[in-house]
């Protein structure tokens, strides 16, 4: 991957409707020399796909919380138990494995206190395998999904 590669991401990132006409026009190639290195880095899997960045506040989801789950056990079945009980969990935005402490970090998005209280209670409190949840307010996003390129 080159300079112009990067380039073509970071447009790309900033705006994922822009056309490949524009996004030519702001690295400087041709329709065609653009077009092919999308199409390569699509084929490569650097670019995964396309995907609506949605407003959680206007989804009516104003309230966020960071949740740190540590495991009992990290075998490969309570692992697997988890992972698939979190996936149908629809308030759970994202889930991340951790290497050390805390063995997961979730972002929940939730309609407001009360909502996530009945939803630690409902659901988060019972996944399988859970030993400990340490759930941790957010006050404001800083950075929001910035491409490391």
């Amino acid at each position: 991957m080159d300079a112009l590669d990067k380039e073509i991401l970071s447009q790309l990132h900033r705006d994922g409707r822009a056309t490949m006409t524009d996004v030519a026009e702001r690295v400087g190639l041709s329709l065609s020399a653009c077009h092919r290195r999308f199409r390569e880095l699509e084929a490569s899997g650097v670019i995964r796909g396309f995907r609506a960045d949605l407003d959680l506040d206007l989804l009516g989801l104003p309230f966020e919380a960071l949740v740190s789950v540590t495991m009992r056990t990290g075998d490969g079945n309570a692992v697997a138990a988890f992972e698939r009980a979190v996936a149908e969990i629809p308030n759970v935005v994202q889930a991340h494995r951790l290497f050390g402490e805390p063995d997961y970090q979730l972002y929940v998005a939730a309609e407001s206190k009360q909502h996530y209280q009945e939803l630690y209670d409902a659901r988060l409190s019972l996944l399988p395998g859970v030993q400990r949840l340490t759930s941790t307010l957010v006050m404001k996003t800083v950075v929001d999904h910035h491409a490391p390129i």
